[in-house]
């Protein structure tokens, strides 16, 4: 099974030509606008697919190909911090507070959390700070078999702070005691922060490479999976990402 990660910078309905050309299983694309409030040729194409945003114009959308149906999990839930003696609200978050999470499931087997982090509201907890909220919410949710987190996390060690214990070193270390591995770094036998292979290229610029965007696979699925990075030659003319490809070896029941 190919699932392909890619943040297509808006616009998606002038770009499907090269999102099929991606042979994808299931796409999961970032800052995409909503197929329902769009062109008639986009809703054919998208199926029936998911999607989440904060508006029509750009969200998270999860295209099936190939016959694959996708279903979105309902998952909602609240974390509290213990041991504060004052009331603050800030002690405390819900789900549907933090942007932008999908967690969906594949052809009833595969369980998949599809990720785009934002700024939150109040500044603070942006970007990786949401996406360690998530984890102190979900984590038995993800703590299963078959299970994929993916999508465009805008985060790196590289812009660890230490005045902050929520870094996305934090977020990395949280991930490995729940048994996740990140398939780049497997892979590529490189450490976080030291990559070579970039994922986006700030204003589209060669000379502004981070790599942000990531796939993390369930124990079991690290040894059967295999990842590829896009050559950015054939996409920054559509977008300041390329593509992060993740081929998975399973046998699909039931389809």
């Amino acid at each position: 099974m190919r699932i392909i990660t890619w943040n297509c910078n808006g616009a998606l309905r002038r770009k499907l030509a090269e999102a099929d050309s991606l042979k994808a299983d299931i796409l999961v694309i970032q800052e995409c606008e909503d197929p329902a409030h769009s062109t008639q040729a986009y809703r054919n194409w998208a199926g029936d697919y998911l999607w989440i945003g904060e508006s029509k114009n750009k969200g998270i959308g999860i295209f099936p190909r190939h016959g694959h149906k996708v279903e979105q999990l309902s998952w909602t839930g609240e974390h509290r911090i213990q041991g504060f003696t004052n009331s603050s609200p800030a002690q405390s978050w819900r789900t549907d507070e933090l942007k932008l999470f999908l967690p969906f499931i594949i052809n009833q087997q595969i369980t998949v959390l599809a990720v785009w982090t934002k700024a939150s509201n109040g500044g603070t907890f942006s970007y990786t700070g949401q996406l360690w909220k998530y984890l102190q919410i979900h984590r038995n949710d993800l703590r299963k078999p078959d299970t994929i987190i993916i999508g465009d996390f805008n985060s790196n060690v590289i812009w660890d702070r230490p005045d902050r214990w929520w870094n996305y070193t934090d977020v990395l270390a949280e991930l490995d005691q729940m048994g996740f591995r990140s398939q780049y770094h497997h892979c590529f036998n490189e450490k976080p922060g030291q990559e070579t292979r970039p994922t986006f290229f700030m204003q589209r610029n060669l000379l502004k490479p981070y790599h942000i965007d990531y796939a993390f696979t369930s124990s079991d699925l690290t040894d059967r999976s295999t990842i590829l990075i896009a050559t950015e030659k054939n996409w920054l003319s559509v977008s300041d990402h390329v593509p992060l490809v993740l081929d998975i070896s399973i046998e699909i029941t039931g389809f």
